[in-house]
């Protein structure tokens, strides 16, 4: 059989094509060369990560290389902000999460935050937010969303999600909405497993749906899908991979015409029950236009993977080349909307301030930070702490979205404030040899008397009412210095507890800092 000029043109175009909807990771701070042999092949976007970020500059110059192989690459990147943040992800973020800022509930205070966090995304050559997070968190045990979600009430979740959109596009950067049709009341982690909700249609529109509705009403560029079952939309595939869901509820009841991509595909909801290449089949079958993997597959042989399998899948028959081509055109159009939205809106040229990083042009993470703390008083006048205090952070696995690089709670901000402070991190598997968790806890509360001695105990958790043994200690430890200060640094459901107890709603850096102006009395939040 002669290949004619015109099946070698078809070929090409269809690699092309099945390139265009990969948005892949890589190991790094410059760009290795099989991802800009890749990128000049039609990649057609990649996905940054923590590893690939030390300072501003490096990523600044990082993107450049990427864009000087084609300039209307996608740069996305996992930038939640709070507990979730890839730009600062050795230090701390400078702007508080989605649950801090749906705590002092002021949309305009929102879009500032988030204007501001696409200012500097901008300036460094990133065009593509995977944010926000729009999950109504109505399960308080849900152990991958929690402060990452706005709140668990969908109207106030639904008008701050619209204001984040607002305030990332409006400084040129897209955004997108997830999981899609929402996570929020899971008790499963879809990294580790597929999660399921059993809800009915009523509550599914009027709670999970209503953000992601309002957000495409504001025009959003981007909706994430997300690897969880939902039985009362699709029975027997995840959303990802579901046709219903993708192209009958988001597509055509809901009227979303931008870009659908992925959460990352190398996730166990997805790769454990159907395979990575497969799963990469099913859904862009179903109606997603963007593939993220990255995460935890960053080499290319996963991109070669899965371009082949995709193009396979066309020539087999069980992919429609219309379908295909029609993601990657919206891959396409999306990048052409960032490189305008580049060249339209100015970097923002700024001077660092206290309470921010290098690049951000105001102190509004650490002014929102703030307005966000909650304080309970004990039943004694609350004394501030003015000599150096020894910090007991309790702690437990962090979700793989958060990680366990990023630095959290209040030690590093109250040194800032009161120097020498001390601390350590205690966990259930520090008890180890105690026969219960109950026994645990006692240990652990040992530990920390022998290891404070006389100096004042901060106390910091997160997320106490998913914990018992760190309730435990908690109660332990407050009966046997009742002067000792509480920090709760996740979601904020347990009982107030210690000489004073101080809500963060967050666990970012700002937040940190907003806590040790109160402990200590110092700042403009004490």
């Amino acid at each position: 059989m002669t290949t004619t000029t015109n099946d070698l043109k078809a070929t090409d175009q269809l690699s092309r094509d099945a390139l265009a909807v990969l948005q892949p990771g890589f190991e790094g701070t410059t760009a290795p060369d099989w991802l800009l042999r890749q990128i000049a092949d039609g990649l057609g976007g990649v996905g940054l990560f923590g590893r690939n970020i030390t300072t501003p500059e490096q990523l600044t110059a990082l993107n450049a290389q990427l864009r000087a192989e084609r300039d209307d690459l996608l740069v996305a990147i996992d930038e939640e902000s709070g507990d979730v943040t890839r730009l600062e992800v050795r230090g701390g973020s400078s702007f508080p999460g989605n649950y801090a800022l749906g705590t002092v509930d002021d949309t305009g205070l929102t879009r500032d935050v988030a204007r501001e966090l696409g200012h500097r995304l901008a300036a460094c050559g990133v065009d593509f937010n995977w944010a926000p997070s729009a999950d109504v968190n109505a399960n308080p045990d849900n152990p991958v969303i929690g402060v990452r979600s706005f709140g668990a009430d969908a109207a106030l979740a639904a008008r701050h999600t619209v204001a984040y959109v607002q305030g990332l596009q409006d400084s040129g950067v897209a955004a997108c909405v997830k999981h899609f049709p929402g996570h929020g009341d899971t008790n499963v982690d879809s990294h580790l497993a597929m999660p399921r909700i059993d809800v009915g249609l009523d509550t599914l529109h009027a709670r999970d749906l209503l953000p992601f509705r309002e957000a495409i009403a504001a025009g959003t560029k981007a909706v994430m899908s997300a690897h969880i079952l939902v039985p009362v939309l699709d029975a027997d595939r995840p959303a990802t991979l579901s046709p219903r869901i993708l192209t009958g509820l988001l597509r055509e009841e809901l009227g979303f015409d931008g870009l659908i991509v992925t959460d990352g595909l190398e996730m166990q909801a997805i790769t454990g029950t159907y395979g990575l290449e497969r799963g990469a089949v099913l859904a862009i079958a179903a109606g997603a236009d963007a593939i993220c993997v990255g995460g935890g597959l960053a080499d290319e042989a996963t991109v070669v993977a899965l371009r082949n399998a995709l193009v396979t899948a066309v020539r087999d028959g069980d992919l429609p080349e219309e379908r295909l081509a029609d993601a990657a055109a919206r891959v396409r159009a999306l990048a052409d909307w960032t490189r305008r939205a580049r060249e339209a809106v100015a970097g923002p040229g700024a001077e660092t301030q206290e309470g921010t990083a290098p690049g951000i042009r105001s102190d509004v993470g650490l002014v929102a930070a703030r307005r966000a703390v909650a304080v309970t008083a004990g039943e004694r006048p609350y004394e501030p702490v003015t000599e150096a205090p020894y910090v007991a952070s309790f702690a437990a696995e962090a979700n793989i979205a958060v990680g366990d690089e990023t630095p959290w709670g209040v030690v590093g901000e109250l040194t800032a404030l009161v120097p020498d402070t001390r601390g350590d991190a205690y966990t259930l598997e520090n008890a180890e040899g105690a026969e219960s968790a109950v026994g645990g806890a006692e240990k652990l509360v040992g530990d920390v008397l022998a290891a404070a001695a006389d100096r004042r105990i901060v106390a910091v958790v997160r997320d106490v009412h998913r914990h018992p043994w760190m309730a435990q200690a908690l109660d332990a430890l407050v009966a046997a210095r009742p002067e000792t200060v509480v920090v709760e640094m996740g979601v904020n459901r347990s009982r107030p507890r210690g000489a004073l107890h101080i809500a963060t709603h967050g666990a970012s850096r700002v937040c940190g800092r907003a806590a040790a102006e109160v402990i200590t009395g110092k700042g403009a939040g004490a």
